[in-house]
């Protein structure tokens, strides 16, 4: 909308400049209109009075040549109706008490302002005087001598101008509305260029576009098809690496918590076996007491707790319980283990919709969205409310939604970007299952949310 206003705002402009100069252009050829009106004048007039001449010559040939000067009944209506308006004719030789014959001056427009006058006057200066003589053959017959009125002349240059600059300013009117309807019908595809570049900025790559006429806004919807479709393609390219990736880490995870299981374990167990053998053999030679003892039962007990957090860590390697219980069992057994961990904060799980068809891919990801949002809301808040929300959306949408939200206040923007190695791993899986995942400002708190479609 901005180029179509500038477009048309510098179409103004180029008007405007036209309209001057066809301002500049209406007063020059007025002026010059009354130059030729004295010249046209003087002709005609000269023209009629030749013939008076030769007629009341030969009719009264008993007169003298200079008895007919002036020549008699020159100033007569005819004579006055081949005079411009706002002309002056004189007779020359003029005779005593002779006055210019002046055409018709009174109604032939309103005055024009002074500055008008003045200006025409200063740029243009004075009409020029026009004589032509009554005879070629005889120069005794006198002359006619022309000369424009200056202020009917300046009357009608200003009316000429009126009625030119009327219709320049109408023609100009009309050049711009339709410039300007023209203009912004050629930019209307503009605004669906950038729609569609706004879409695929949002991740709708493969956006439609209508067909455009003008050919060069037509070669950039191409362009921006073009990319849209090689967006397109990299994304799906990127989706079956990503997918591809967590296929490995999983079995990367699950070899390692082979080897740990294999290794660690047994060992770990020999090790308590040992401790826990020494302790019953120094009990029995000495007293219950003994130092050697007491350094077993410690071995004992490092042991055990190694051994406990060695089989939570093998239990998060291993495949979660959604591959085993199902979505929403292992939904609920996870919120039980936070429960039964600490009375605070209240933890809350609202299931919606059918989840029982729900397994695979989505279900584990599903799973380790709500997983670590629940971690990083336990240990990295002060909520004293947490609520899980796990919906189904059917329809057009065909998602799940998964949906963690805290009272304990917080930073969306700050958390955002400083995502640790648990959220950006879970974004990944929800983009390789064409999902998204967002960190937005709740009532109170943090809103962490995951959208995985169920077609993946």
């Amino acid at each position: 909308m901005r180029l179509v206003l500038q477009l048309v705002a510098r179409l103004l402009v180029i008007v405007a400049l036209c309209l001057g100069a066809a301002t500049v252009w209406a007063t020059i050829d007025a002026y010059r209109s009354v130059d030729r009106a004295t010249s046209a004048s003087a002709e005609r007039v000269s023209q009629a009075l030749e013939a008076l001449y030769w007629r009341e010559l030969l009719l009264r040939s008993n007169r003298m040549r200079e008895q007919l000067l002036p020549a008699p009944d020159w100033r007569t209506i005819e004579t006055m109706g081949l005079i411009a308006p706002g002309i002056c004719v004189q007779f020359e030789p003029a005779g005593a008490f002779e006055r210019p014959l002046c055409g018709q001056s009174k109604g032939i427009g309103q005055a024009p302002p002074r500055w008008f006058a003045a200006t025409v006057q200063a740029v243009l200066g004075d009409h020029a005087t026009v004589e032509r003589p009554i005879s070629a053959r005889a120069t005794t017959a006198g002359a006619v001598r022309a000369i424009a009125d200056p202020e009917a002349a300046t009357a009608l240059a200003w009316r000429h101008i009126l009625d030119n600059i009327h219709v320049a300013l109408l023609m100009a009117l009309a050049i711009a509305l339709l410039a300007s309807l023209a203009i912004a019908h050629t930019l209307a595809p503009a605004h669906s260029i950038v729609s569609a570049l706004r879409r695929m900025a949002d991740g709708e790559y493969r956006t439609p576009l209508p067909r455009i006429r003008s050919m060069e806004l037509a070669m950039i919807g191409r362009a921006v098809g073009d990319l849209g479709d090689r967006l397109a393609q990299a994304e799906e390219e990127r989706t079956l690496l990503t997918r591809r990736l967590l296929e490995i880490r999983s079995d990367e995870r699950r070899a390692l918590a082979r080897e740990l299981h294999d290794e660690f374990v047994q060992n770990l167990t020999a090790i308590l076996d040992f401790a826990t053998s020494i302790e019953a053999s120094a009990g029995d030679e000495y007293a219950a007491g003994t130092e050697i003892a007491q350094d077993a039962r410690m071995i004992s007990q490092a042991t055990r707790r190694i051994i406990a957090c060695l089989r939570d860590t093998l239990n998060r390697l291993r495949h979660p319980p959604a591959e085993e219980l199902g979505l929403e069992a292992s939904l609920v057994a996870l919120v039980d283990s936070w429960r039964s961990r600490a009375t605070q904060p209240q933890i809350q799980l609202d299931l919606q919709g059918d989840l029982a068809d729900i397994s695979g891919t989505v279900a584990v990801t599903a799973y380790r969205v709500a997983q670590e949002c629940l971690t990083n809301a336990l240990r990295h808040s002060s909520a004293r409310e947490i609520v899980l929300r796990i919906e189904r959306r059917s329809g057009t949408e065909n998602a799940l939604l998964v949906r963690v939200e805290d009272d304990g206040g917080g930073d969306a923007a700050k958390v955002a970007q400083s995502a640790g190695f648990g959220l950006t791993g879970v974004s990944e899986r929800v983009a390789a299952l064409g999902g998204s995942l967002s960190i937005a400002r709740a009532s109170r708190g943090l809103s962490v949310a995951a959208t995985i479609p169920l077609a993946a």
